[in-house]
């Protein structure tokens, strides 16, 4: 596969592997038809994972043999979709040649037998009484039903029926029902067309329910694979969250008004886009707003004023659209249609995607099925309130990630919003709930609605300030901020308009690590700083010097000068520490040794250690060495050559799954061939990570001449599974190693190599750890009944952000503000991709946990950064927690305090803090050998504190 599958999808397709093998073998010895169900939510990459599924039937993989005469049909209700779904395929897997892709279409197609080796694609909507394909004519002599029983007959042991019905709700419900129908007919056969059942049909769906009404009734055995949203929700595919914004007043002309609301976002994202690609090196995505006009009556292709639309956008956007730049994708006509002074060519949805130069799309309902379009951003729908299953297929579409992963510095890229002007809020509820029936009720991306005005979400940021922190009066709400002498300290090799903080630089931050700054910045600033300042206190606080003495006199006098802090000072500082951070994940890893090759060549292309990679093939070429060496001693070696020279023919094809059967095997031997030899090498080779092991161990123990000798040397070693079981936990132990080695080195790479190294580590292990690198920028939901603060890390370009606390954490907080030294603090939401998350184990399972608050102080000259968590004693994980918390604290080193924090009622309405310190050796093992929560209680009675 051209394209890496994602860990749960690796699982999928080795679930479905062994489900098409056990299919197949029972068919052979029952002729009871076969099915398999895989159910998988939208953005799981179905199509993806059966590509790499029938890649590996036809070439066969590290575990099974190819097939090359295999036959796959790929039923749709779609030809749209199947061209989109044969696009995949010839896409993505590689190893499929050009041309074994085949779509079944009339007039053309004839056959009495489908080929072997093929891939045949095929629509419902051909196999319809009235198609050409089901009827005799005298240019037709059989029909598609009587290819399909042919094949069945003669092939049936070798032939895959896949139904991709994941988009089937984008018909009407009429068409819908026939599509059914006609899917059924494969499933039960139908005696009407002389059609049997299909041997092995396999049946992809977004809900389980859906493919369960399909098969209603059937005797086949079903075996089924299922993908959680949750799995799909963590693998970075989709987007976050799915906004639908409405109007929430009736005004006049509402529909242009919500239009340049929607041009607006748009544009936002473009200009988001473009700062990240331009920052992280990746090709820019170029968005697409969407647009979908209304239905035309008469003469009219549609009822919506095209060219006004168009004025209106452009009129935002600052300048006109080129040719090219605007398209329609109606349908019919099929060619350019004249608006005004505008013309728009027509283009295939499928092709949307691909076309860079695109940037508005106009549409009416061609777009609902057999389309995704990650690029698309942003849309704008003028369709009525009943119309909202339409309008949920399309969000179904627009629920990819343009990258295929999740954005980390700029958690606006990680959204997509829909206009609807002519709905409300209760039918934005339907569009919700027709998304949730027809994409799979339990769906990975968070979708929501809100009026236009009235935002639920604040976008937050640590680059553009407001204020600077670390002031006494800081969580106050600040009106206005001093003018103030900033020191600012260039550094060598990095642009004249970078800067770091002095005072960080003196201790913290490795020279050259810096990030370029955008704006402008001079000695003297304002509160808008994005620098450090540090300013002289007088006795008049709102005020300070800004010449180049009182500069002297605050470097001198530090009893009297404090030292200011902005919001991008203090995320730099936090994300070039290195702070342990970690992915807890459900599914099992059982391949270290494609965690560990990947991580090697990591370090090695990225140029931190060029040897890591040729070294650990030469260690692992070492493991074929002892083996072989171990052989020779014990005079075995021989024998075992013969083995591999030596094989069996086989009469059944059962038996090439690995299955023996006695009466099938011919008892002649016959010598290998030197093909034979280089294709067991080549199952050998994947067995072993296909990164080389093979040719490097020939390379270092090979006879120079006989290459034979060293391919049956790795064919006998890879035939047995202790020796795999033993390179696999000799990998776990060298991933592990080359993890504890090279972690400090990915702190200050560029970000996109930093995400590539979270990528591998995330996948390499259950519990996996990886730097803490929080983004620049972030969006939360807005709580309006919450507090202001303004000494938040993160905060709007007024410097708040708002939050509601419950009565445990408003109280410490409060008592953190209170702390001279305080500078910030952050709150560490859950399940939040960049918040900071501690392992702990309950019932034997790894779980994660998000301590409430990072605290950021002076320590100093230092800056230090502690992690609180405020719990409620009554909980059940009390315990769990605490000993995660406990061992954290062991092996972070650089966190300042790690606290667990009990709250009891006072006189009033004052509170108790009771604090917990990990961090002290003494409490954090008692605490490690604590059983019960009832010790743990003892434990605070003795050892906390306020």
């Amino acid at each position: 596969m051209k394209v890496e599958l994602r860990q749960f999808q690796q699982e999928a397709l080795k679930k479905l592997r062994q489900h098409t093998n056990s299919s197949i073998a029972e068919y052979l010895q029952s002729r009871n038809p076969q099915i398999i169900s895989f159910t998988a939510p939208t953005g799981a990459g179905k199509t993806i994972i059966l590509s790499a599924l029938l890649e590996s039937i036809f070439m066969g993989d590290e575990n099974h043999i190819e097939r090359p005469n295999s036959i796959a049909i790929w039923l749709s209700d779609d030809p749209e979709l199947n061209d989109q779904s044969k696009d995949k395929i010839e896409a993505y897997a590689d190893r499929i040649p050009f041309g074994q892709c085949v779509t079944i279409k009339d007039p053309d197609f004839d056959q009495p037998v489908l080929e072997d080796g093929k891939i045949y694609f095929l629509n419902t909507q051909k196999l319809a009484t009235s198609s050409n394909l089901t009827k005799h004519s005298d240019t037709r002599q059989n029909t598609i039903w009587e290819t399909l029983r042919n094949t069945i007959e003669q092939k049936g042991d070798r032939l895959y029926f896949i139904i991709d019905e994941a988009h089937r709700g984008a018909k009407s419900p009429k068409e819908a029902g026939k599509a059914t129908t006609i899917m059924q007919k494969f499933i039960f056969g139908d005696t009407e067309v002389g059609l049997p059942p299909m041997p092995i049909v396999l049946g992809m769906s977004a809900t389980v329910n859906r493919f369960n009404q399909l098969v209603s009734g059937t005797t086949s055995t079903i075996r089924h694979h299922s993908v959680s949203a949750d799995e799909v929700r963590r693998s970075g595919l989709l987007k976050d969250r799915i906004t639908i914004a409405y109007p929430e007043e009736q005004v006049a002309n509402k529909d242009m008004s919500v239009l340049q609301a929607a041009a607006d976002e748009w544009i936002d994202k473009c200009n988001h886009w473009f700062q990240y690609s331009q920052e992280q090196h990746y090709s820019h995505v170029n968005p697409i707003m969407l647009v979908q006009v209304e239905n035309g009556t008469g003469n009219n292709i549609t009822n919506t004023d095209i060219a006004d639309c168009i004025t209106k956008i452009e009129s935002r956007y600052g300048k006109n659209f080129k040719d090219g730049e605007i398209v329609h994708a109606f349908g019919s006509p099929k060619s350019a249609i004249t608006f005004g002074q505008y013309s728009l060519p027509y283009i295939e949805p499928s092709r949307i995607s691909e076309s860079q130069n695109i940037k508005i799309v106009f549409f009416k309902d061609t777009l609902s099925t057999g389309w995704d379009c990650p690029r698309a951003e942003a849309m704008m729908s003028f369709r009525r309130a009943n119309d909202s299953t339409y309008i949920a297929q399309l969000l179904g579409r627009m629920i990819r990630t343009p990258k295929q992963m999740r954005i980390q510095v700029d958690e606006t890229l990680n959204e997509v919003k829909l206009f609807l002007p002519h709905f409300n809020q209760s039918t934005v509820a339907e569009v919700i709930k027709s998304l949730k029936e027809i994409e799979g009720g339990d769906l990975p991306t968070e979708v929501t609605g809100a009026g236009i005005s009235n935002n639920s979400v604040q976008i937050l940021s640590a680059t553009s300030n407001a204020s600077c922190l670390g002031q006494s009066n800081s969580h106050s709400v600040a009106t206005s901020s001093p003018t103030r002498t900033t020191h600012l300290v260039p550094v060598s090799g990095v642009a004249n308009s970078a800067y770091i903080p002095s005072s960080i630089t003196n201790t913290h931050v490795p020279t050259g690590a810096v990030e370029t700054q955008s704006s402008e910045i001079s000695s003297t600033e304002t509160g808008a700083d994005s620098m450090l300042a540090t300013a002289h206190a007088t006795s008049n606080p709102n005020t300070s010097t800004t010449t180049s003495s009182a500069a002297s006199d605050a470097s001198t006098d530090t009893s009297s000068s404090q030292t200011l802090y902005s919001r991008s000072d203090i995320l730099y500082f936090i994300n070039h520490q290195g702070y342990k951070n970690y992915f807890v994940r459900k599914v099992k890893v059982n391949d270290y040794l494609k965690s560990l090759f990947k991580l090697a060549r990591l370090i090695t292309i990225k140029g931190i250690d060029l040897q890591v990679w040729n070294n650990k093939k030469e260690a692992a070429a070492t493991h074929i060495k002892d083996y072989i060496d171990s052989l020779k001693a014990a005079g075995i070696y021989d024998s075992s050559v013969k083995k591999v020279m030596e094989f069996r023919m086989r009469q059944n094809v059962f038996d090439s799954f690995g299955d023996s059967v006695d009466n099938h095997i011919s008892k002649s031997l016959f010598s290998t061939t030197d093909s034979d030899v280089d294709r067991q090498l080549t199952l050998s080779e994947s067995q072993l990570g296909n990164e080389g092991i093979s040719y490097t161990y020939g390379q270092l123990y090979g006879d120079p001449d006989d290459d034979m000798v060293f391919k049956l040397d790795v064919i006998i070693y890879a035939g047995q599974t202790a020796n795999r079981e033993a390179l696999q936990e000799w990998a776990k132990g060298e991933f592990h190693r080359l993890k504890t080695t090279y972690r400090m080195k990915f702190v200050n790479v560029a970000p996109n190599i930093r995400e590539e190294y979270e990528r591998i580590v995330k996948d390499g292990d259950a519990v996996s750890e990886y730097p803490l690198n929080l983004p620049s920028t972030v969006e939360l939901k807005k709580d309006d009944n919450g507090q202001i603060y303004t000494d938040h890390l993160y905060a709007d370009t007024e410097g708040k952000a708002q939050f509601k606390l419950n009565t445990w954490e408003q109280p410490v907080l409060q008592a953190e503000q209170a702390n001279p030294d305080f500078v910030c603090w952050m709150r560490n939401l859950d399940r939040k991709p960049w918040s900071l998350t501690i392992p702990y184990t309950s019932n034997n399972d790894e779980k994660p946990m998000y301590p409430d608050f990072l605290i950021v102080r002076r320590s100093g000259n230092d800056l230090v950064v502690d992690v609180l968590e405020p719990h409620n004693q009554s909980l059940e994980d009390n315990l769990a927690k605490a000993k995660g918390l406990a061992r954290y604290a062991a092996t972070e080193q650089k966190i300042g305090r790690i606290q667990l924090i009990r709250v009891t009622d006072g006189i009033g309405s004052t509170k108790h803090l009771h604090r917990l310190d990990l961090t002290d050796s003494l409490v954090r093992d008692k605490v490690l050998h604590c059983n019960s929560n009832e010790e743990l209680s003892s434990i605070f009675a003795q050892y906390s504190f306020e």
